[in-house]
């Protein structure tokens, strides 16, 4: 039996899953639930679970900080976080933690099963595979790709093992990874090693080096694979395995986006132009723009736009992949606010920031990209939802009106709308004639113009109108009128 916990600062959806879910029918013992971090916490290492299920904001500590800390503690532990649709960034991080499933609210009754049903099948794996190591007697080779596996993954923690499996040590002048999508194979030299392994789609070889200089030689030797390889630095300390690994897994998916067919090394990668904020924005804007269109050929050339930019730019895979997602999640914000994301076909939990992974590990980021565009283009019709967005607009102003006299910031207005601030400043912009920020300091100068024929002093104008500093006040009245304040009052 395998035993969970729950954890949500909403009674409601602890109690409806604790109602909701066959935990006894799944195998699972539902050994207790919590609504708050520390709460959580504390049960946490009280009771030990397998399983862990919980959401990613919480009072106390949130779900993130909360599953860090488990893991820290025992890392076998399998967590699954419940986030809202608007929550990438959160999602994101709980990736990066670690975490084994990811169920976007309203949480479903099929949503819950198919969730636990798979990491269920991860526990069992896990489980399994524990058993099978302790009862098989692997051969040395075998042992010793494991080991190595456990140096990539864990680094220092697993060093003394492989030392003691792969024996006499005192040779090795350094340690370096390759990875690829296919096989590599190296000519055999006594100079090093090559331990060859593979992860799903990722081959992966480890070259233990026993002289200086084996990297140029490789490659000149593998110069005729035409396909992309991420290399990782070479380190002396056999430790920092683990670091070379993550390096030649970024070569590798910056090089496979870029169509690179070739050994590429982790030091080119510095050398790659990074983003521009600015640039992406504006390729960002003519895409919501064209998708609000709901015209399909213009959309098309904006994502041919936006990927040649990607190419261009030379932008990292991991900041293409989120730069991708981030297009994504806006898109299916449209769909949401025009009715028709539930009309877009998926069987299964909708998970981009999962299948994007996969997608890079297998050189096809550009294709899934352009599939899941045009899946959500073709669910939207043309000239969508004017009706809505001038009612998001016009709350969006509102709530400007009544809060004139702060300090009020495009993020917090889109998230009084329910809106991507992005999606917002161009609707905005459309309806509304002028930007956002055109707009806010339009109206805090009218305003102020208003209060000071009024007869009050400038001091008070610049609070009343948002302005934390006199200053601050004085040169954008000033460039906004021709005139001081105090010029202005007098006239």
């Amino acid at each position: 039996m395998i035993k969970a916990v729950l954890f949500d600062d909403e009674y409601i959806v602890v109690e409806g899953l604790a109602q909701m879910v066959d935990w006894t029918g799944l195998g699972i013992e539902l050994a207790g639930t919590a609504e708050d971090g520390l709460s959580a916490w504390s049960m946490f290492r009280s009771i030990r679970p397998d399983l862990v299920l919980t959401d990613i904001r919480m009072p106390g500590m949130d779900g993130l900080k909360l599953i860090e800390e488990i893991l820290k503690e025992d890392p076998e532990v399998c967590c699954v976080v419940f986030s809202g649709f608007n929550e990438f960034e959160y999602v994101k991080r709980a990736i990066e933690i670690g975490v084994a499933g990811y169920i976007e609210k309203p949480i479903s009754e099929d949503k819950i099963e198919q969730t636990l049903r798979k990491v269920l099948g991860q526990i069992h794996k896990q489980r399994a595979m524990k058993e099978m190591s302790l009862k098989l007697e692997l051969n040395q080779q075998e042992l010793l790709k494991k080991a190595t596996w456990d140096l990539l993954l864990f680094g220092g923690e697993a060093l003394n093992e492989w030392v003691e499996l792969y024996g006499e040590t005192e040779a090795i002048r350094g340690i370096a990874v390759l990875v690829s999508g296919r096989q590599i194979d190296l000519p055999v030299s006594d100079d090093y090693r090559a331990i060859a392994m593979t992860n799903g789609q990722e081959h992966v070889t480890v070259l233990i080096q026993y002289a200086d200089g084996i990297v140029q030689e490789l490659a000149g030797s593998i110069s005729h694979l035409h396909f992309p390889i991420g290399l990782g630095n070479t380190y002396s300390d056999l430790a920092r395995a683990s670091m070379s690994y993550r390096e030649a897994q970024q070569a590798f998916k910056t090089a496979a986006f870029l169509e690179m067919e070739r050994l590429v090394h982790c030091h080119e990668l510095d050398r790659m132009l990074s983003v521009s904020i600015d640039q992406f924005h504006e390729r960002e804007e003519a895409f919501l723009v064209s998708l609000q269109s709901g015209n399909r050929a213009l959309l098309e050339q904006e994502v041919d736009r936006f990927i040649a930019w990607l190419r261009e730019a030379r932008i990292s895979s991991d900041m293409t992949e989120r730069l991708m997602l981030k297009l994504i999640y806006e898109s299916l914000e449209v769909a949401e606010r025009t009715g028709v994301r539930d009309n877009l076909g998926f069987s299964k939990p909708y998970l981009p920031h999962v299948e994007i992974q996969e997608m890079a590990a297998k050189g096809k980021l550009t294709q899934w990209f352009r599939q899941q565009i045009d899946m959500i283009i073709r669910a939207i019709p043309p000239l969508i939802g004017q009706t809505v967005h001038h009612e998001a607009v016009e709350k969006a102003r509102q709530y400007i009106e009544r809060n004139i006299s702060r300090d009020l910031s495009l993020q917090e207005v889109a998230d009084h709308v329910g809106m991507n601030p992005t999606y917002l400043s161009v609707l905005f912009k459309e309806i509304m004639g002028e930007s956002y920020i055109k707009y806010v300091t339009r109206s805090r100068m009218e305003l102020a113009k208003s209060l000071l024929r009024k007869g009050y002093k400038v001091q008070e104008v610049s609070e009343k109108v948002g302005y934390m500093t006199p200053r601050h006040f004085f040169d954008v009245f000033k460039k906004y009128t021709g005139m001081s304040p105090k010029q202005f009052k007098d006239s």
